[in-house]
């Protein structure tokens, strides 16, 4: 049955789910009609990839850029990037004179990803540079003055910061005093004139590149591009062969991917490229995770965000934080192995902290139903897992939300937002206004510290900023189309895949089955929900995954033998030599029989 003729028997009505099992109502997007019928018209779509595509406002004569997009259609100019030519030129003179260059990345996988990214680069014409992670305990976040002065002393003439340094004013100040040059690559949102020898950020004042949306890696990528393009004319007479930088794009990928930029115009491209160079097998580090996770190719943005992604950001969380880059720069596939594993170990590390962390902020955040966001912090909590539990509070009641450890009187914290509710920026302006001791980000995730004494300033300082405009949330779950288990095949995953890679600025289809019946239900593993749906001449199976002692999970298991609307994400998974089809449950609603 195809999803058009599905859609007709299936009114958007039908459902009317105005509250889930998770607290949520369901709406269900309606393309214009004509806009469906001219993509399947003009563009040679089936109904089903129309509908989707017109939902996204995809109009005929975009069609190829969407579905198929590639680096020479959508690849960004370089030097229209504010400093670009100004760093290049900084970079090339390191090159030509042969300088001491050292790196340094924030922890997270866009900072390693960005770090090693510049490491290959410089490694392949033959300069050696010193990586520099700081750690996120003794550290905190980004360039610190006594990290720049002590890479100063070890010799650094230039130093280039990835994924971090935007916000870092007073450590750039010390360094320029010191005579360090140091280069600027971030895509952080920028309020401040730095002291940097020069700044290469898309979200700096009085850039007018359009590059917004890339991550660190991506601009780090175009860095790359555009010294690789300007020392050609030295190559040639050392010998040196021109480095592939396509060789790269698996790690601007995952970046992309995992750092949860808006998968739009040129970041579609990196990632379609960089999944392919994954599949490539040329990175030892990343080969190796690949086997400790039991992933294989094809590689999807899935696997990237939700399984290598949290192994590599676990070094920085409750590991040692440059382990990550030292996994993804390994040459040898025995060290390499050894990294991978370590990795994998600490997210284990990492799984078990969260979910004694989770209970109690979800406790928390359960007695704030009467404010458009949330506020959870408690003495102890592990600094490195507040990010985490942020998003999982953001997607549980759906509002943004803020998680805070406390140590001695001071507290790292980290905040997970919706769409349209900017918290880098209030965060930002907290900072600004001595609330809080330092902070940043961008719109949908964020940073910041602050003492004890200040944490019912900031609480009330955040409830002013969401009191003056900031949207009010709703707990609304959109469906982008209704089918049924017979429909839900491999032919409609791959078609679904081809207008991929999702993510944010291009989420990933949510199906609703409407009126299935539970024919099985149990819990697997430690809180997962397997699931059994029938109706409409098939049978799909589903799971809800770490729902079981959840009001979600806790639905599901009283509702064996009836019938159910289900919400989720199709996946086609290799079992024993057989493709599969599963509904990745996202939610369920009473089907009122």
């Amino acid at each position: 049955m195809s999803l058009v003729a599905i859609s007709q028997a299936l009114s958007a009505n039908a459902l009317a789910v105005e509250r889930s099992y998770s607290g949520r109502r369901w709406l269900l997007k309606e393309p214009d009609a004509e806009s469906v019928r001219a993509l399947t018209r003009n563009a040679d779509l089936s109904p089903i990839l129309a509908t989707l595509l017109a939902s996204r406002g995809v109009a005929p004569k975009s069609v190829q850029a969407t579905l198929w997009p590639t680096l020479k259609a959508t690849m960004p100019e370089p030097f229209l990037l504010k400093d670009m030519e100004r760093a290049v030129a900084r970079a090339r003179r390191a090159v030509e004179q042969g300088e001491e260059i050292a790196i340094l990345g924030d922890y997270d996988v866009d900072g390693s990803c960005s770090a090693a990214l510049l490491h290959d680069f410089f490694g392949a014409i033959g300069m050696k540079t010193r990586i520099y992670i700081p750690d996120r305990m003794t550290e905190g976040y980004g360039p610190s003055a006594r990290a720049l002065l002590t890479l100063k002393e070890e010799g650094a003439r230039l130093v280039i910061t990835v994924d971090c340094g935007a916000a870092a004013t007073q450590a750039l100040d010390v360094a320029r005093e010191a005579g360090l040059d140091v280069i600027v690559l971030d895509h952080h949102r920028a309020e401040h004139t730095l002291a940097a020898f020069a700044q290469v950020n898309p979200n700096q004042p009085d850039d007018h590149a359009g590059l917004g949306h890339l991550c660190a890696a991506g601009v780090a990528f175009l860095f790359a591009v555009a010294l690789n393009r300007a020392l050609r004319p030295w190559y040639g007479p050392r010998g040196i062969a021109e480095p592939d930088l396509r060789a790269e794009l698996d790690l601007v990928a995952l970046a992309t991917i995992c750092d949860v930029v808006p998968l739009v115009r040129a970041n579609r491209a990196f990632v379609r490229a960089g999944l392919a160079q994954l599949e490539k097998g040329a990175r030892p580090g990343l080969v190796a995770l690949c086997e400790i996770a039991r992933v294989k190719a094809p590689y999807t943005a899935y696997h990237c965000g939700f399984v290598l992604g949290p192994r590599i950001n676990a070094g920085g969380r409750v590991g040692r934080c440059s382990l990550g880059v030292d996994l993804l720069t390994a040459r040898d596939p025995v060290p390499a192995r050894a990294h991978a594993e370590r990795l994998d170990l600490h997210n284990r590390e990492r799984q078990a902290i969260e979910k004694e962390m989770l209970d109690e902020a979800g406790a928390l955040a359960a007695q704030q139903y009467n404010r458009p966001f949330l506020f959870a912090a408690k003495e102890g909590w592990h600094p490195g897992v507040v990010g985490i539990i942020a998003g999982r509070l953001k997607e549980r009641f759906g509002k943004p939300a803020f998680v805070a450890g406390f140590e001695g009187g001071m507290g790292r914290g980290s905040a997970r937002s919706i769409p349209g509710a900017d918290i880098g920026a209030a965060v930002r302006a907290a900072m600004d206004a001595g609330v809080i001791e330092s902070g940043g980000g961008h719109a949908m995730a964020a940073g910041f510290s602050l003492a004890a004494v200040q944490r019912d300033g900031f609480e009330a300082f955040l409830a002013a900023e969401f009191g003056r405009g900031l949207p009010p949330v709703a707990l609304n779950l959109d469906i982008d189309a209704l089918i049924s288990p017979a429909g839900a095949n491999e032919a409609l995953v791959r078609e679904v895949a081809l207008a991929g890679p999702f993510g944010a600025g291009n989420p990933e289809p949510l199906f609703a089955l409407a009126d299935v019946r539970v024919a099985f239900a149990d819990v697997i593993g430690k809180d997962h929900v397997r699931l059994r749906l029938e109706g409409a001449g098939g049978r799909l199976d589903a799971i809800a995954f770490r729902s079981a002692a959840e009001p979600l999970g806790e639905a599901l298991l009283n509702s064996r033998g009836r019938a159910i609307h289900a919400a989720g994400r199709l996946r086609a998974e290799e079992w024993n030599g057989h493709i599969r089809v599963q509904l990745h449950l996202e939610d369920a609603a009473s089907a009122g029989t």
